[in-house]
């Protein structure tokens, strides 16, 4: 990655908020890597969007968690 992270003074807390309506795409990849990596040194957070209840499945929500740890990613709940 760039170092196009944002800096700001004092650790920084970010959030990664999917919805599990399918599985996870670059975007999303991107998005999750550049949130935890703005992170380093505060709090990543994890908010699984459950807004959406005719498309949400227990599947693709274990899928992200799958995902997110095959990035290497490591979240707080």
């Amino acid at each position: 990655m760039s170092d196009a992270t944002p800096r700001a003074a004092g650790p920084q807390v970010t959030r990664f908020a999917p919805s599990p309506t399918g599985l996870l795409h670059l975007g999303h990849a991107y998005s999750a890597l550049f949130a935890a990596r703005a992170a380093v040194g505060g709090r990543f957070l994890l908010r699984i969007e459950d807004i959406d209840g005719g498309r949400c499945r227990p599947q693709f929500e274990e899928a992200i968690f799958e995902d997110l740890r095959w990035l290497g990613l490591d979240w707080e709940t």
